[in-house]
């Protein structure tokens, strides 16, 4: 009789037994895209988001710094593709920048505070279909700082004021920056809006040529700072889309064509480490599925 308990035993472990995980394939992990600044360079985003688009890969979270806010307010606004890249190829210094000389910068970009409404019949963030955050930097702390509810107006002017081509923008008792100073790209945006997935898209800007004005040598400068600090958000995200926009001048709005296809090249190649981080993160947050249930796991993280 004892080798019968013996086998009962090993029949009552096997049953009681903690059993793996089950990948339940109907769970969808959540997407967060982070989008780098770049001036006309940002017309890139539109064919990132574009191709994202067309292989079915959904985009919960959007977070942007300058030219990369205003392509994710466009795209979370529902405008629909063609009518995104009519609107960028007629863009020109004029629509968003007025010089007007003074000892905190060469221009002002007032003008942006109205183009939200005045181009995509928005006002607010509330109104967007997808969670947008706009990233912009206070100036007097360094800090970035980053706005996802109330008006889009003031915090997407703070985000492209460049300095020393743009005054800063006081808002919300702040002195605020583009968002480039402190958030290159807003990985860390994402994260915080909940993204299982995060993909940084990085304009690289500034041919190795000689500086021929004084936009030029702003932008060297800036590039150069950027490329010595860039490591901390390229360690957070998941995939990085780099599109070859380095040959395009920061004013270069009616290259748009070449600029979109820049960013659908980038997207394409890209595209096997999007499908990989999307279904690892499927498998992880499926199996954190019973313990969120239990009370931890997602929902506490």
């Amino acid at each position: 009789m004892g080798w019968v308990q013996a086998a009962l035993g090993r029949v009552r472990e096997f049953a009681y037994a903690e059993r793996p995980a089950q990948v339940n394939a109907s769970v969808r992990p959540k997407l967060g895209l982070a989008l780098g600044g770049g001036f006309a360079r940002g017309i890139a985003h539109a064919g990132v988001l574009h191709t994202l688009e067309q292989h079915g890969i959904a985009i919960d979270y959007i977070a942007g710094t300058s030219a990369g806010a205003l392509a994710g307010m466009a795209y979370a606004s529902g405008l629909p593709f063609e009518e995104v890249v009519k609107r960028a190829a007629a863009l020109r210094f004029g629509a968003f920048g007025q010089w007007r000389f003074s000892w905190l910068g060469l221009a002002s970009n007032q003008k942006l505070e109205f183009y939200p409404k005045r181009y995509l019949n928005i006002s607010t963030f509330e109104e967007l279909r997808i969670p947008l955050t706009i990233a912009a930097t206070d100036l007097i702390t360094g800090e970035p700082v980053y706005f996802d509810h109330g008006p889009l107006g003031p915090p997407l002017r703070a985000s492209c004021a460049y300095p020393g081509l743009f005054q800063p923008v006081e808002y919300e008792g702040r002195t605020l920056v583009d968002g480039f100073v402190g958030a290159t790209v807003p990985v860390e945006a994402v994260a915080r809006m909940g993204a299982d997935v995060i993909i940084a898209v990085f304009l690289d800007a500034e041919a190795m040529v000689k500086p021929t004005n004084f936009t030029d040598v702003i932008g060297r400068s800036f590039t150069i700072i950027q490329r010595h600090a860039d490591l901390a958000w390229r360690v957070k995200s998941d995939v990085v889309i780099e599109p070859r926009v380095r040959d395009f001048a920061w004013d270069d709005f009616a290259k748009t064509p070449q600029l979109i296809a820049a960013g659908e090249e980038a997207t394409l190649a890209a595209m096997p480490r999007v499908r990989a981080a999307l279904e690892a993160a499927r498998e992880r947050v499926a199996a954190e599925e019973p313990r969120a249930m239990g009370g931890s796991g997602r929902g506490n993280r």
